[in-house]
Order: C-alpha cells, then sequence, then structure tokens
C-alpha cells in the first residue's frame, strides 16, 4: 500500500484579505498560477465564477510528456475570506486534499497551502514520488510563489516556505 504524502505552502502577500480572497476564489485565475508547461485547462462550462461549497471543476492538465489527464474537483468546504478546500474526485491521485488558509496579518495575508495526496499503484506509487512527484509539486509551487509575487508584489524581508512531510 503507498503512502499519504504531504506538503505545506506559507506565502505572505501585500494585500488586503479582500483582495486576496476575490483573486483565489475564483477558479478561472488558477491558470495564471499554475506553470504554463502543464497545460491547464479549466474543461467544465457550468462551474460558477466564484467557489461555493459543491462546486465541480473539471480539469485537463499534461504534467508528463504533453499527455492530457483528466482532473475533476469538488470544492468541499468555503468559508469566507479564511479557507476553502478542494478535493479531487476523479484524476491522477488516489488521494488529493487541498486546504487554501487565509490569514490577515499586519500589512498584508498569510495563505498557507496544506495538501494531503496519494499515488496509486501502491509501492510502484512511492517510487513515483520519490523520482517525479514531489519534484513535480515542488516545482508547481515555486511557480506559484514567482506568479503571486508577480501579481500582488514581494513581500519584504521573509521568505516564502515549502515543506514536504
Amino acid at each position: 500500500m503507498s503512502k499519504v504524502y504531504s506538503l505545506k505552502t506559507v506565502q505572505n502577500i501585500p494585500a488586503t484579505i479582500d483582495i486576496a480572497w476575490d483573486f483565489f476564489s475564483r477558479p478561472g485565475n488558477l491558470k495564471n498560477i499554475t506553470p504554463p508547461n502543464l497545460g491547464f485547462l479549466i474543461r467544465s462550462k457550468h462551474h460558477g465564477e466564484v467557489m461555493y461549497p459543491g462546486q465541480i471543476i473539471e480539469y485537463t492538465v499534461s504534467p508528463l510528456l504533453g499527455i492530457p489527464l483528466y482532473w475533476m474537483t469538488e470544492i468541499t468546504h468555503v468559508v469566507d475570506k479564511k479557507y476553502f478546500i478542494d478535493e479531487q474526485r476523479f484524476g491522477p491521485y488516489s488521494l488529493w486534499h487541498h486546504q487554501h488558509h487565509f490569514k490577515e496579518i499586519d500589512h498584508g495575508v498569510e495563505m498557507t497551502d496544506i495538501v494531503h495526496y496519494k499515488i496509486p499503484f501502491w509501492f510502484l506509487g512511492d517510487i513515483a514520488n520519490s523520482i517525479l512527484v514531489r519534484s513535480q509539486l515542488k516545482k508547481i509551487f515555486e511557480v506559484r510563489f514567482q506568479a503571486v509575487q508577480q501579481k500582488f508584489g514581494s513581500w519584504p524581508g521573509e521568505k516564502n516556505i515549502l515543506q514536504f512531510g
């Protein structure tokens, strides 16, 4: 049986909670913070402009050799300007549970992402995580950090945090 992995990121954003929440709670903005080489494309037509509990969003993403994979997530929880959670319903993972937390701090917002994921195929999934998946997720969040900085500006004096567990 393959292991459940986790990662946690923390990024401080020099914006108000209203501005940050408005950007991150709109599914259409996800493409703007996803690496272009992943070929991320929202496929669903009736998902709405702003997140809500029960919302289904369908994507294609091409993480390996340009081969498009179907991915469906459900927004399972939303607390306005605090957090939302997306869970994979169909896609490349056995488990994908992604928490997005937002907290007002002096001069901005602290955004924390916590992801729990599991790769199919038992021990082969563990090998795939060691060889490919972990490093790919790291690159995705590094690109995201940069895209968020370009959108909102850099936070002075602090580095972003990316932890795997």
